[in-house]
């Protein structure tokens, strides 16, 4: 009997440690198998079934766990929807947060958002912070309530207070967009870094991007890629890029050209758009990797498939002069990339659209489309853009007939070239 108390005991502390350990899915929480909750035997279940078959709340949400990850027993979700429910319906505050994730996730019961928001709000009611912090996010996302930054934010603190990572980053967010409270950025420093402090990669990215920018803190270089650095060593893309960006400015260091690489490599190979399209144009230049054309042609591809506006234009432009990188020259790709890099709103792409148009060049010769883009680029400060918009604004004035091409202005301008981001 005193072996089957020490094995209550230890599983007891086990589940606590189960029930704290949780993973992000879907942008939700769900329990995780813990390590040390993994060993357990037929006795162990056996215990945990008879104080559970007595309404021993705990024990039912003990047994639930075990079914819904398959501990000690055959994973069974339905079973473990069974016992959340009857720990849940006692006021045990984890069997509701549970069985509210099965709810918002399908698992062992047909997926019913307002169900789950329910059940969670009776376990965060309870002080449940993680419950706690997903009622926030279901607010935050209009998930089975009304969307409601406020309330999302109300709930994000008060499991912030209690010391959860992941509401503290959302929180430091909110506060960063000024989302459901009103914008401080030294209070978005403030809770990203009690996140970052507990290990959370986006919050130390988020810290690390303060102090480079000097926003809520003093700026602070070294600071900043120290923190990029903790989340890029747990796999958080953007920190690669960003600590890949910064290697890559101080690239006349031999060693930190490596690292540039090895940063935005890591970045790109998990699909960052940006990190993706810095390898293309290394590979390009032959800048920290033998230059090669047509492997900086595949990053580009695979940016571009990303709506990144750079790699679209750039890629065609490829198109259209061809050669590069083994692409041949296709004025029907150059048109359709250069259009997306427009629409997405690069200024250098609308003005070279607009030339193409004013010209008839790999699309059909519309000045009305022309102006159109070229407006658009002209808006956004480009300074050829403004100048022949200007011009040509000036020309219908004069005139007051329908705009017509002026081929000498667009014969002072340079032909459509590679022009390469910063």
């Amino acid at each position: 009997m005193k072996k089957l108390q020490e094995k209550i005991c230890v599983f007891v502390v086990a589940s606590s440690l189960l029930f704290a350990a949780c993973v992000h899915r879907d942008d939700l929480i769900l329990p995780q198998t813990s390590s040390t909750a993994t060993q357990v035997d037929e006795d162990t279940i056996m215990l945990f079934r008879k104080a559970a078959e007595r309404g021993e709340a705990w024990a039912q949400a003990n047994l639930g766990r075990c079914y819904f990850s398959g501990i000690g027993v055959t994973q069974d979700k339905v079973e473990a929807v069974k016992w959340f429910r009857k720990a849940a319906e006692r006021g045990e505050a984890k069997g509701q947060h549970f069985l509210g994730v099965c709810y918002l996730n399908g698992h062992g019961v047909i997926q019913d958002n307002a169900e789950a928001v329910k059940w969670f709000r009776k376990a965060a009611e309870q002080g449940d912070a993680l419950a706690q912090t997903d009622l926030g996010r279901c607010y935050s996302s209009g998930i089975g309530v009304p969307q409601d930054n406020a309330m999302a934010a109300k709930w994000y603190r008060k499991a912030a207070e209690q010391g959860n990572a992941q509401a503290q980053a959302r929180l430091g967010w909110f506060y960063s967009n000024g989302m459901g409270v009103p914008q401080d950025k030294v209070e978005a420093v403030k809770w990203f870094r009690k996140a970052a402090e507990q290990g959370h990669a986006q919050a130390e990215a988020n810290l690390g991007w303060f102090y480079n920018n000097g926003i809520g803190v003093s700026q602070d270089t070294a600071e900043a890629v120290k923190w990029f650095r903790k989340a890029a060593e747990q796999g958080n893309a953007w920190a690669q890029r960003n600590l890949g960006s910064y290697y890559f400015s101080k690239r006349d260091i031999p060693e930190y050209k490596t690292e540039a690489i090895k940063w935005l490599r890591k970045a790109a190979e998990q699909g960052h758009a940006e990190a993706q399209r810095d390898i293309g144009t290394s590979y390009l230049a032959g800048i920290g990797v033998p230059q090669d054309d047509v492997e900086a042609v595949i990053w580009f591809r695979k940016a571009a498939e990303q709506e990144d506006a750079f790699a679209q234009h750039i890629l065609g432009v490829s198109y259209f002069f061809g050669g590069t990188g083994g692409l041949s020259q296709d004025k029907a790709e150059a048109a359709k990339w250069l259009r997306k890099a427009a629409e997405n709103g690069l200024a250098l792409a609308q003005m070279t659209l607009a030339m193409w148009y004013f010209a008839g060049t790999a699309v059909p010769q519309d000045d009305a489309e022309a102006m159109k883009w070229l407006r658009k680029a002209a808006e956004q400060g480009h300074c050829d853009a403004v100048f022949l918009f200007e011009k040509l604004e000036e020309a219908q004035r004069e005139t007051r007939t329908e705009t017509k091409r002026a081929p000498n202005l667009f014969e002072t301008l340079s032909a459509p070239s590679l022009i390469m981001p910063k």
